[in-house]
């Protein structure tokens, strides 16, 4: 069975079957009047509640962020609530680290979940995550990355171009989007 169109005429049960772009997402929102801001999960969530009721989400408006202080960080400045990775931020990290510095998702979460913490600790916590050698855990809603990760680490003599094709074959069948020696058939075609 090929992948379904994402059309009102699909259920819940089914949506959750199979993978769906963002983009895609958003076009269903958009022409059934439901908010389009969010990650790929919130788009997730309207449309399961939109096929399951027909109704828009209820959904409360974010909180008005804080205006951040502006001042001058330091070492010794506490990284505060609300961070957010902004330039004088990265600029700041760079003068700090070097130019090879970048805010990656292991980081960010740290920074995020230690908000009484000084900038000094952080560029400790960045160099022990750069020199960590445990891989990073991919979030859900990056299928795609952690389909490709999977298949390298499985085919480390296979090129990209069969990857892309193993995921795209499998993102058209229904169930889960991992992984599996199975997909490889598709190759042979």
């Amino acid at each position: 069975m090929t992948r379904p169109s994402l059309t009102t005429d699909l259920t819940s049960k089914d949506f959750k079957e199979y993978y769906f772009l963002k983009e895609e997402l958003k076009d269903f929102c958009r022409s059934n009047g439901l908010k389009i801001s969010g990650s790929k999960n919130d788009l997730e969530k309207r449309i399961i509640h939109f096929l399951d009721t027909g109704k828009s989400l209820n959904e409360s408006k974010p909180k008005p962020k804080e205006v951040e202080n502006s001042s001058e960080i330091t070492l010794d400045s506490k990284i505060g609530e609300n961070f957010r990775c902004s330039e004088d931020k990265r600029e700041f990290f760079e003068q700090e680290i070097g130019k090879s510095f970048k805010f990656k998702v292991k980081f960010q979460k740290w920074l995020k979940s230690n908000p009484d913490k000084t900038y000094k600790d952080a560029i400790a916590a960045y160099h022990e995550i750069q020199n960590s050698k445990e891989k990073t855990q991919i979030d859900r809603q990056f299928q795609y990355n952690q389909y490709i990760r999977d298949f390298f680490k499985d085919n480390e003599n296979m090129t990209l171009k069969d990857a892309i094709k193993c995921w795209n074959y499998k993102k058209s069948l229904k169930g889960h989007n991992k992984y599996e020696k199975s997909d490889l058939e598709i190759l042979k075609n």
